[in-house]
């Protein structure tokens, strides 16, 4: 394990940065790479799996992401775009034999008894599984923290948050304990710990791969499996992979995107919120200085408007709020002993928001379907929007804990959370990136594309465009 600390000087607290990165058999690979490794037979999947599980176990002593590791790891052999390739399931998503907990306190989880569909789908792509991944109670809280017990960490800096809610695996990604691991997406729970954590982290089209079990269920099914990656490629080739075991007959066939498009695109911008939120100068440095590397590559980028409904993010917060009260009416399907009063301050703030309002539940589901019709406007002459992941860059820790009193704390994230939830409640892909540069104290910025239902393509291959073209800083780098 390699760690660096360095004085802050505006807080005198010391900041340490974490990787696991070595000379064995995962070495620097990417997920492509370690599965190419590993059929020409230069490395073998348990020679993976043991050095993976190694390095997982020195990462995990600084970083606090795993929630549960199998005794044995989980080889499902096979075939498969990433055969014997180590990865994570976030701790939402039910995986045979180990318990499903969700990030919450308020009850004891059972061992499930069978994998998830998603899960299903994961496993076809041939990974081999070490366990599962922490993620705040629910998803609900884009940092990975929590009343008791300690938060997930940064290894870029392990003072700040590593994003949620998928920050378990984002922050074993991102310090090199795997190459790949699960994520979902809710609000934003893909792409936020990817800023964060300065990976690859695309939210597909709703429908793209199998339908969450979660979401399935919901009046608008908001949430959407992926994964996080530290390379465009590791991306591209999941989706590919996936599509083998599912494919939606309603999108455009994916395929394996391998490199850059070569048509010209035009691209709007927009820097800061529809919802009134300015972005904060770091932010707002790394998403120009990215519009104007676009344009000399050869793109058109022009400022555009999102006009969605001004309620749009009272909306949401309520919708958020339904979901809680959902999961508070009948958490006991999770646990014989689910007692919801046990749920953490944000998920009980939640939920009290929503049952003051929930008279307006027809009117906010109304609302919130009708942004497709402003989505799909302010694409018109457009094939991507580039805007900020973030408001503004990851906090510190303590910044989003659910300990912060409620009024506090949902103005904080309604302040941080100000791009991605739009995409979510649409349906539509959107891809977070590393920025070229990090921040003046070393820390990640992500910059966001979206598209219209369908344009995984497209994302993908101006993706590999800008990585081929600037580079993602590493967290090797000095």
């Amino acid at each position: 394990m390699t760690t660096s600390e360095e004085q802050s000087q505006d807080r005198g607290q010391v900041r340490t940065r974490v990787h696991v990165f070595r000379d064995d058999a995962l070495g620097d690979l990417d997920a492509v790479g370690l599965a190419a490794a590993i059929r020409r037979g230069e490395v073998s999947p348990a020679e993976a799996a043991r050095d993976a599980a190694a390095r997982v176990r020195d990462a995990d002593a600084l970083l606090d992401a795993v929630q549960v590791r199998l005794d044995e790891p989980a080889h499902h052999g096979g075939g498969g775009a990433f055969a014997g390739v180590p990865t994570f399931v976030k701790d939402n998503t039910d995986y045979a034999g180990l318990p499903t907990g969700h990030g919450s306190a308020a009850f004891v989880p059972r061992p499930a008894r069978r994998h998830a569909p998603f899960t299903r789908q994961l496993l076809s792509t041939g990974v081999t599984v070490l366990g599962k991944t922490r993620l705040p109670e629910f998803g609900f809280s884009p940092s990975t923290e929590f009343e008791e017990g300690p938060p997930v960490r940064n290894p870029w800096n392990t003072a700040h948050s590593a994003g949620g809610s998928s920050g378990g695996s984002a922050a074993l990604v991102a310090a090199g304990a795997v190459p790949v691991a699960h994520a979902n997406d809710g609000g934003g729970s893909i792409r936020i710990p990817a800023a964060a954590c300065g990976l690859v982290g695309l939210k597909p089209t709703r429908g793209r791969v199998v339908p969450n079990a979660q979401g399935r269920q919901l009046p608008i099914d908001v949430v959407v499996d992926g994964v996080v990656s530290r390379t465009v490629r590791d991306s591209a080739a999941f989706l590919a992979a996936a599509e083998l075991h599912h494919r939606n007959p309603k999108l455009p066939a994916l395929g394996l995107v391998e490199r850059p498009g070569e048509r010209r695109l035009r691209i709007g911008l927009l820097v800061d919120s529809p919802n009134g939120v300015r972005t904060d100068e770091a932010t707002r440095a790394a998403v120009t200085d990215t519009a104007r590397r676009l344009e000399r590559l050869g793109h058109t980028v022009t400022p555009v408007e999102l006009n969605i409904d001004p309620r749009f993010t009272e909306d949401f917060l309520n919708y958020w709020g339904l979901l809680s009260f959902l999961i508070g009416a009948t958490g006991r399907t999770m646990g014989a002993e689910f007692d919801r009063h046990r749920m953490d301050g944000l998920s009980r703030g939640l939920r009290a928001t929503y049952a003051a309002n929930w008279r307006r539940t027809p009117g906010v589901l109304r609302r919130l379907k009708r942004t497709r019709e402003a989505y799909a406007a302010a694409f018109r002459g457009l094939d991507l929007i580039l805007s900020p992941v973030l408001a503004h860059t990851t906090p510190p820790l303590g910044h989003l804990s659910p300990s912060v009193p409620y009024a506090t704390l949902i103005e904080r994230i309604l302040a941080y959370v100000a791009f991605t939830p739009v995409n979510n409640v649409v349906g539509t892909p959107s891809i977070s990136l590393p920025a070229a540069s990090t921040t003046a104290d070393g820390l990640p910025v992500g910059v966001m594309f979206s598209g219209r239902p369908g344009a995984e393509r497209t994302l993908l291959e101006l993706a590999f465009e800008l990585e081929a073209e600037q580079g993602f800083p590493g967290i090797t780098d000095a």
